[in-house]
C-alpha cells in the first residue's frame, strides 16, 4: 500500500471512529517539520519515551514535536497510535494536531502550540516570572486531573505516560498540559493495552510509578528544583527523619513569603504519601485528585 494511500486510509479511519468524537489530524510534511525544528536541533526534552522537539510551522504557530523512537513496525501500527491519541480529550492535556512520516523509520506526533515553553523554564530560567503559590497549585491539581481522565476515563487506559517539569507545558493562562502520552512502550515499539497485555500485577506496578512521578512533580513545585535521575534527590530529602525541620529552607526562593503555610503541609503530606507508594499503592489517583482540592481549596475543573 502507497504512502498516500495509507495517509488518506487513517484520516478517514479517525474521522468515522466509534470511539468517540475526534479532533481533525493533519498530515504534516517530513520537510516542513525538519525546516521548523531547525534540522532536529530544538530539542525541548529527550527521555525513553523519545525526544520532543520545539517547531515554528509555516503559520506562524509553535508545536511540540515529539520523535516515536526507532519505529521499524508497520505504518499501520503507528496510525493506530494516531487514532489512539487523537481521541484524548482533556484540558490538561496536550492535544495532538497531526502526524508526520519521515525518511526510513522516522514516526513523528505534532502536538498543540505551547505558548509559555515547559514547567521546568519557569522553574529554572531566572529571566522568566517566577510562578505564584495559586498557580503552582493549579498546576499539581491540573496533572493529577489528566492522570485521572487518563487511567479512569480513555478506552483504553493510558498507562505510558511520563510526568515531571520538563514534558509539563504551560498555555498562555498558565494551564499545565501533560505532554508525554502514549501507548508505544519505552523498551519496545509495539502497541500495548494494559488489560489484554499486561498482567494485573504490572498494572499496580505502572499506576504506582505514575503516583511516584506525581510526588516528585509536586516536589518540584514546591523547591523550585528540576530534579533529575528520576528525582531521587527530592525524595531523600522527603524522606529524611529532619525533613519537618528543613521544610521552610528547600521552599522555592522565588515564591519569598507569598505561599499558605497550611497549604504548603497539606502539599508535602500528598507528595510524601505518593513517594512512599512505592510498586503497591494504598491509594489511587482520583483519590490523590479528591484530596488535593479538599486540602488546597481549589474547586475541580
Amino acid at each position: 500500500m502507497g504512502m498516500d494511500r495509507l495517509i488518506r486510509r487513517v484520516l478517514a479511519l479517525l474521522r468515522r471512529s466509534s470511539h468517540g468524537p475526534i479532533s481533525f489530524v493533519r498530515h504534516f510534511s517530513y520537510k516542513d517539520i525538519k525546516k521548523g525544528t531547525d534540522d532536529f536541533q530544538r530539542i525541548i526534552y529527550s527521555n525513553s519515551h523519545g525526544t520532543a522537539y520545539k517547531a515554528k510551522l509555516q503559520d506562524g504557530g509553535v508545536a511540540l514535536v515529539k520523535e516515536v523512537g526507532a519505529f521499524d513496525q508497520e505504518n499501520d501500527v503507528f496510525y493506530r497510535e494516531v487514532q489512539l491519541l487523537g481521541r484524548l480529550h482533556h484540558r490538561h492535556l496536550l492535544p495532538l494536531r497531526g502526524f508526520c512520516t519521515g525518511h526510513k523509520t522516522k514516526r513523528l506526533l505534532v502536538f498543540d502550540n505551547i505558548e509559555n515553553g515547559s514547567l521546568k523554564e519557569h522553574l529554572s530560567d531566572p529571566l522568566k516570572t517566577p510562578l505564584s503559590w495559586r498557580t503552582r497549585l493549579q498546576i499539581a491539581i491540573g496533572v493529577a486531573s489528566a492522570l485521572e481522565y487518563l487511567l479512569l476515563f480513555a478506552d483504553p487506559p493510558m498507562y505510558h505516560v511520563s510526568i515531571s517539569s520538563t514534558n509539563i507545558m504551560l498555555d498562555d493562562q498558565f494551564t499545565a498540559k501533560v505532554a508525554d502520552v502514549g501507548l508505544f512502550t519505552s523498551v519496545g515499539n509495539h502497541i500495548t493495552v494494559p488489560h489484554a497485555s499486561c498482567s494485573e500485577e504490572c498494572m499496580v506496578q505502572e499506576h504506582g510509578n505514575i503516583i511516584l512521578q506525581l510526588g516528585v512533580l509536586i516536589l518540584e513545585l514546591i523547591t523550585g528544583q528540576c530534579s533529575e535521575k528520576g528525582g531521587a534527590d527530592l525524595i531523600q530529602w522527603i524522606q529524611e527523619s529532619r525533613f519537618a525541620s528543613s521544610m521552610h529552607k528547600m521552599i522555592d526562593p522565588d515564591l519569598g513569603n507569598n505561599y499558605d503555610s497550611r497549604e504548603l503541609k497539606n502539599l508535602l503530606s500528598v507528595a510524601k504519601l505518593c513517594i512512599k507508594s512505592g510498586d503497591k499503592p494504598k491509594f489511587s489517583i482520583p483519590q490523590i485528585l479528591h484530596y488535593l482540592q479538599k486540602t488546597v481549596d481549589i474547586p475541580r475543573d
